[in-house]
């Protein structure tokens, strides 16, 4: 794969587009897919917290947001 010099840095927000550096953690799981123990973590700046937070509620996956 050919790597444009685009790929987020571990502290920007997982938001599409966005590169603000991330103030919250948002660790999430699947439960059709994922056992208990396994989280997925998708990183968000504040102004994007809220719409990554909603966008996996609205699908029932249980999350923790905590702070960077």
């Amino acid at each position: 794969m050919i790597s444009l010099g685009l790929e987020p840095s571990p502290e920007e927000c997982s938001r599409a587009g966005c590169r603000a550096r991330a103030s919250h953690r948002i660790e999430w799981r699947n439960p059709r897919i994922h056992s208990e123990d396994r989280r997925k973590v998708w990183l968000a700046c504040d102004e994007h917290e809220e719409f990554l937070r909603e966008f996996l509620a609205a699908r029932d996956f249980p999350l923790e947001v905590v702070p960077v």
